[in-house]
């Protein structure tokens, strides 16, 4: 009796001190995560309040971590440079085709990968997966080449081909790992009644991919929107340039103006923020969903 009791109290305290060390360890971890955060977010800031400060408070030698006036002006600056509707256009266009291209073909390829078996079906899929691995510089000589060839330099239709072809194995991928997750007693009882294969993928299956589309949508969308490499090699035509080239107007013999560069760069982020702040439960979603089983 006198063990147990002398034993009691210690074994009473053991859950309190566990409890304690895992909020002291949790704690640690969340002001470690609150670094990570401001560190990062901190170029984003300062991004901001450049766009909203005064140019001559821009090119002062005393910076402050808020702006002592606000204003638009670097906005409006930044939109009465020559060709920003056009690009902007451009990138519309560009980044919109591209996506829907994408995003088209990979989720047919992906269906058939996922429900069907076929010669060469492993060796398609590894083939998808070096594809991802090649660095897109090392195929800009061959691509110019052939689109040379084929009329497609200062066209649409050239860059749009480029950016498909680019984030279409990552779609492929995305996609055939929530159709994967989707059962085919789903279709079989569809083709029961009366369903053919494409109609029951259509009523059954493509519902049930919308996280995993909005998903393949945002990485294609980011890919096409941000790149600048193609587009500026492959578009010769000022007014055909997409946003990201649009920023090098900034850019001069008498210097940058980092003011109206700031803004513009605000405003090319902005269609991918808004896009990505109405369907990030979605994304959310999908990026989990679709790697559960592959």
């Amino acid at each position: 009796m006198s063990i147990a009791a002398k034993s009691g109290p210690a074994t009473a305290t053991a859950p309190k001190a566990v409890r304690r060390n895992r909020r002291k360890s949790r704690l640690g971890w969340n002001v470690l995560g609150l670094i990570i955060t401001v560190i990062m977010g901190f170029p984003v800031y300062w991004m901001v309040i450049t766009a909203l400060r005064p140019s001559q408070e821009i090119l002062s030698y005393h910076q402050k971590l808020y702006p002592s006036s606000v204003t638009l002006d670097q906005f409006k600056r930044a939109m009465d440079m020559p060709n920003f509707w056009n690009n902007a256009k451009s990138s519309v266009i560009i980044s919109g085709s591209s996506v829907v291209i994408s995003i088209g073909i990979g989720l047919l390829a992906a269906y058939a990968l996922a429900r069907f078996r076929f010669w060469g079906r492993r060796g398609l899929m590894i083939t998808l997966l070096v594809v991802q691995l090649v660095p897109a510089t090392s195929m800009l000589i061959p691509i110019y080449i052939q689109l040379n060839k084929a009329g497609g330099l200062n066209q649409y239709w050239g860059v749009i081909a480029v950016y498909a072809a680019s984030t279409l194995p990552f779609s492929v991928w995305m996609l055939r790992g929530f159709i994967v997750n989707i059962p085919r007693e789903l279709e079989e009882s569809a083709m029961v009644d009366g369903c053919g294969q494409m109609a029951a993928f259509r009523r059954v299956v493509l519902p049930l991919l919308a996280p995993g589309l909005v998903a393949a949508s945002i990485y294609a969308l980011m890919t096409a929107w941000n790149e600048y490499l193609f587009a500026y090699v492959l578009l010769q035509d000022n007014s055909k340039y997409t946003l990201s080239i649009w920023l090098l107007d900034f850019t001069g013999q008498r210097g940058t103006d980092y003011g109206a560069l700031m803004a513009g760069s605000i405003l090319i982020a902005l269609p991918v923020v808004i896009f990505f702040l109405f369907v990030q439960r979605k994304v959310a979603s999908g990026l989990t969903a679709g790697a559960v089983k592959g």
